[in-house]
């Protein structure tokens, strides 16, 4: 056995440090570039040759081709990423509002409040009331249809 053996009391503390230092520059000098690329793709007033100028120069190039597009177009990126964000945004909230309307828009507090009020009113009785609150709360009742809920005998 003619090679040497490394252990871990060979590799000084500092070195270590200075190994996880680089690591995470190099971790985040990725992450900038994937950024970056990102940003190309986004943006809408770039031409498509503009994009691939910008992309070529990130790859071929790419601490020069980073540098330059910070310096160059860097302003703007979180403009763009917050309108991004922004769009992401008002489009869940439109797919929400159109299932919560293809649903009937009623919910079971809208329910339990319809019910509330006929109870005041002595529609129903309070015996009525909670078996139906059990309906809704169950998910078993009618969300959309019947304005009254069941009952046992009519009151008139």
């Amino acid at each position: 056995m003619t090679g040497h053996t490394y252990l871990a009391y060979d590799y000084p503390l500092l070195s270590m440090f200075w190994t996880l230092l680089w690591f995470f520059v190099w971790i985040m000098w990725f992450v900038l570039l994937f950024q970056i690329i990102g940003d190309i793709f986004r943006d809408d007033s770039l031409s498509g040759w503009a994009k691939t100028g910008w992309l070529i120069f990130v790859i071929v190039l790419p601490f020069l081709g980073v540098f330059v597009y910070l310096i160059a177009r860097g302003k703007e990126m979180g403009s763009r990423e917050i309108a991004h964000a922004q769009a992401r945004q008002r489009a869940f909230d439109d797919y929400v509002r159109e299932r919560a309307c293809e649903s009937g828009g009623r919910s079971s507090a809208d329910e339990l409040a319809k019910l509330s009020d006929m109870r005041n009113r002595g529609d129903i009785s309070d015996d009525e009331f909670r078996r139906a609150k059990e309906l809704v709360l169950s998910g078993a009742g009618p969300s959309t249809g019947t304005s009254t809920p069941p009952s046992s005998g009519s009151r008139v």
